[in-house]
């Protein structure tokens, strides 16, 4: 059976074709669904959005919403060219070879079928780490709020601290302070306060089942006396209360001691995504 190779430059569309397939999993497609589900009111333009689809279905997709990473979505039952015609033609519209975020073995079938003449390596590699019951834990002094607009003081340069310290995309601090200001009232970013301002959580996104918590940040100076673990527990508290079937975050693969705080929170590891970066000079052969 013939597969055909889709490039998208209507986000609706795109939506329409591939939604039901990335809800089949929410935890493992948690980004790609928050990205499409929001996409009518963030500007399409120069994303890259395209899908192999074999026999009627969607075996395979491509969504890179600039400026963040490359996704990728791949069906249970696939075949291996579907991967295969996915990376040449991703390769012959993209003008740079793109960074990919995805589950780890994902990642490296995507790496194999792109990197013919480029070099490809993982940058790095973060656990999927799922909370279906919050277990009890040892509350630190202190107390659990809201966000609230006289937090933007500290509350912009913690999220750039935590982008820096995860090595995650870090942008400038104007940028911040928007997308900060942005969940006032909102009931998404909570603060944990022992007199002081000590330590943050946000909900970040949602998708039918299921919440997924991030901005996880303690300053340095504050850490190793359970603001973290409060706060974290806080909010996934709320979550679940609320109606959410799970929670789920992304834990550094090289920081054990912030996957031990979400372990005895109940947090559980489901899956590890790699980061896989291509160096745009073609290998010598």
């Amino acid at each position: 059976m013939t597969m055909e190779f889709r490039r998208y430059d209507n986000a609706e569309v795109f939506r329409a074709d591939v939604l039901d397939n990335l809800l089949k999993n929410e935890i493992l497609n948690n980004l790609a669904i928050s990205i499409l589900t929001e996409s009518k009111a963030r500007n399409t333009s120069d994303w890259l959005m395209a899908a192999v689809v074999d026999g009627g279905e969607v075996s395979h997709a491509a969504l890179n919403a600039k400026p963040f990473n490359l996704l990728l979505y791949e069906a249970d039952s696939h075949r291996r060219d579907g991967m295969e015609l996915l990376a040449k033609e991703i390769k012959r519209l993209s003008a740079d070879p793109p960074c990919v975020f995805a589950e780890r073995g994902l990642a490296r079938r995507f790496a194999d079928a792109y990197a013919s003449n480029h070099a490809a390596a993982p940058e790095r590699s973060m656990v999927v780490m799922r909370l279906d019951e919050l277990a009890d834990y040892k509350k630190a002094p202190g107390y659990c709020r809201e966000l609230t607009v006289r937090d933007l003081y500290f509350a912009p340069f913690w999220e750039r601290s935590f982008g820096e310290e995860c090595r995650t995309q870090v942008f400038p601090i104007p940028d911040i302070v928007g997308r900060v200001s942005s969940r006032l009232g909102k009931g998404t970013h909570f603060v944990w306060e022992d007199g002081i301002p000590v330590s943050q959580a946000v909900h970040g996104r949602s998708t039918p089942c299921g919440a997924v918590i991030n901005m996880v940040y303690t300053p340095p100076h504050y850490r190793g006396r359970g603001y973290a673990t409060s706060v974290v527990a806080k909010l996934s508290g709320l979550l679940l209360d609320g109606g959410k079937d799970f929670c789920c975050l992304f834990a550094d693969s090289g920081n054990p001691v912030a996957q031990g705080i979400y372990r005895k929170l109940g947090y559980y590891d489901v899956y590890t995504f790699d980061i896989v970066q291509f160096d745009t000079a073609p290998q010598k052969s």
